[in-house]
């Protein structure tokens, strides 16, 4: 579907494809929940829970305030470019993330990550508090509370070794990344009812304070430091493998290629969801926050049903991701035909259900297919190139928007779907399926 929900999807998978490899005991069965028993952990994640939640509700209610209140004209132009600044930061600052994430201490890059975020939504809640808010004011907190949860996120993931035992790894990163959905779809919930409720300063305060909850939280927490592994890197430890260009890895594997290239293309067309939702609710259901609100859910839930349940769909993964962008394109299309308020929420639900199954099944298959010491920089460059379409989207749909209805936009969309959904299937004779495929080789010795 779009990059934010198959990225989360995908981390989750990929989290879920190697703790289904760890042995269960049964003492493993009658432990206490992880975040019951690491404090430390528990600390840390809640405040992820709540940067992700808040992050997610001020673009989503920003969105809606744009569309149905600050923007008389050229709201499609608008909310689509401020979708695109909101996405920008995770990838144009990917090198600069890597690099701060490997030489500055994690709890601080966490804790002033959130810090710096709650200091732009308070200042941007007493701004528009006294009146004369600009939306380049808007603008200008959006791409500052993009650019830090762009440091906080990767920052979250690399520090788990930090918070808990070895042995709780797997668990402690499929929690996280398994919430991260859950927070990501409370914030699309209370994004555009507040707006309707509190404008633009109640919803840059509930921001703030969520921000610097988390800053709190995450300052209280003990980190390990990296002291014990360095040691043992002393004492004569093997080196880890030297990772390779991306480049070159892609080189070696000409139908991971393949794959990536059609879901950039089909999220050209479905990251532009996102700024389809409100304008479709304000020119065509003629609603209110409460209607973007359901969109929202209906889309996040589809996408987090097919996240667990994506496993279960039969065949290989490039028939059955082909399938699934087919339907994909049915249910992002039929809105365009049918402007009913249950139909859409349908068709929404059935869209995020497919993304959610796409990613599972696809990220399982480069589990098996990319080299163990390759993954984590394949899997980093493989959210950030189905990121780089999200602004893109935002830009071409949201100008559209300005001159075609919403419900053609939905029919482009859908058709849009088709010919990667054709491409994809095309690749099935040369694609193996994870079930079936050799376990993929090291990648250290070149």
């Amino acid at each position: 579907m779009t990059a934010a929900p198959m990225a989360d999807t995908a981390d989750m998978a990929e989290s879920e494809t190697e703790t289904q490899t760890q042995p269960r005991t049964g003492a493993g069965r009658r432990r206490a929940p992880l975040i019951l028993r690491n404090r430390a952990f528990a600390a840390v994640w809640l405040g992820q829970v709540l940067t992700q939640a808040a992050v997610r509700m001020f673009q989503v209610g920003v969105s809606w305030w744009i569309v149905a209140y600050a923007v008389p004209e050229a709201r499609g132009l608008a909310s689509g470019l401020f979708m695109a600044v909101c996405t920008l930061p995770a990838v144009a600052l990917a090198p600069v993330v890597a690099g701060a994430v490997a030489r500055i201490a994690h709890r601080s890059v966490l804790r002033t990550a959130a810090a710096v975020a709650g200091a732009a939504s308070a200042a941007l809640a007493l701004w528009a508090y006294g009146g004369g808010l600009p939306l380049t004011a808007v603008y200008a907190a959006g791409l500052a509370l993009a650019t830090c949860q762009a440091f906080f996120d990767p920052c979250l993931t690399t520090s788990v070794p930090e918070l808990v035992d070895d042995a709780d790894i797997e668990t402690a990163t499929g929690f996280e990344l398994s919430t991260q959905s859950l927070a990501g779809l409370a914030g699309a919930l209370l994004g555009a009812l507040t707006v309707d409720r509190a404008g633009v300063s109640g919803l840059a305060a509930g921001c703030a304070a969520a921000y610097l909850g988390a800053a709190v939280l995450v300052a209280s927490a003990r980190f390990r430091t990296a002291a014990a592994d360095a040691a043992d890197g002393a004492d004569g430890a093997a080196a880890p493998p030297r990772r390779r260009p991306l480049r070159r890895i892609l080189a070696e594997l000409p139908s991971v290629r393949r794959i990536l290239i059609c879901f950039t293309a089909a999220n050209l067309f479905t990251a532009a969801v996102f700024v389809v939702i409100p304008l479709y609710t304000r020119s065509v259901l003629f609603g209110g926050g409460g209607t973007v609100a359901l969109l929202e859910a209906s889309l996040g839930t589809g996408a987090l049903v097919g996240a667990f349940t994506g496993t279960r769909v039969p065949g290989r993964p490039t028939v059955a991701g082909a399938w699934c962008l087919g339907l994909m394109a049915l249910a992002l299309a039929l809105p365009g035909l049918f402007a009913q308020r249950p139909v859409v929420a349908g068709c929404l639900a059935v869209a995020g259900w497919c993304a959610g199954a796409v990613s599972v099944r696809f990220v399982a298959l480069f589990q098996r297919m990319v080299p163990t010491a390759d993954k984590p920089g394949f899997f980093a460059v493989m959210q950030a190139v189905l990121g780089a379409s999200l602004p893109v989207a935002s830009l071409v749909f949201g100008s559209a928007g300005d001159f075609l209805s919403p419900q053609t936009l939905c029919l482009v969309q859908g058709i849009g779907l088709l010919p990667a959904a054709c491409a994809l299937a095309l690749l099935g004779s040369r694609t193996p399926d994870p079930a079936v495929a050799e376990p993929a080789p090291t990648g250290g010795e070149r």
